[in-house]
């Protein structure tokens, strides 16, 4: 699990080639850094049609951030369009797919996580006025803004989020609430390991 919670600031982000060499991609966060991840954060710049890397036992939800689609067109026949402004589909890692660009090149973010390891929920919301958070052992909070501009209250230690910034809110030993106030979009993900909460 993470350690502590964060902001990462979007000129922060790593960026590295696809797995197959065929894209590049702005690592946002793997949780854990070192050795195989149990869940990933990244932004995909797609900037031709081309192949996916293969992620066996992975589990993936894309989110169309900026451009004018995404065609994700399946080995077995299956096309599913990512349309604007913000077309989305989870997809098994396994899949053999192949990214088309439907006119001009893509930012797509990327969330990835291990099966029957983590579970995650991606919500797509407006930010208007004040959001509440609650991490607690063994689930954990992302929010990455999509627009505008927002600040967690200070008792939250974390400071202000700006469009493209990602706060990761780390499960800790007890239940903590985080508030965020601002004007603006963002996607917010729930991750939490597998069997949290069933001896409590």
């Amino acid at each position: 699990m993470p350690d502590v919670s964060r902001i990462i600031p979007a000129n922060e982000y790593r960026r590295e080639r696809w797995r197959n060499g065929l894209g590049w991609t702005r690592e946002i966060a793997r949780v854990p850094d070192a050795g195989a991840w149990n869940w990933r954060l990244s932004i995909a710049e797609i900037e031709q049609d081309a192949a996916f890397s293969e992620f066996p036992g992975i589990d993936r939800e894309l989110v169309l951030l900026r451009g004018n689609g995404l065609r994700l067109r399946f080995n077995e026949g299956r096309v599913v369009e990512l349309a604007p402004p913000h077309g989305r589909h989870r997809f098994a890692g396994e899949d053999a797919v192949t990214g088309e660009l439907v006119d001009g090149p893509t930012h797509d973010f990327n969330l990835m996580w291990r099966r029957g390891v983590v579970r995650t929920e991606l919500l797509h919301r407006p930010l208007v006025g004040p959001m509440l958070f609650f991490t607690e052992p063994g689930v954990h909070w992302v929010v990455h803004l999509l627009a505008g501009q927002a600040a967690f209250d200070a008792d939250c230690g974390l400071g202000n989020l700006w469009s493209g910034d990602t706060a990761i809110l780390a499960a800790g030993p007890a239940r903590t609430r985080y508030a965020l106030q601002g004007g603006g979009e963002l996607l917010a993900i729930r991750i939490e390991d597998e069997g949290a909460g069933k001896n409590a």
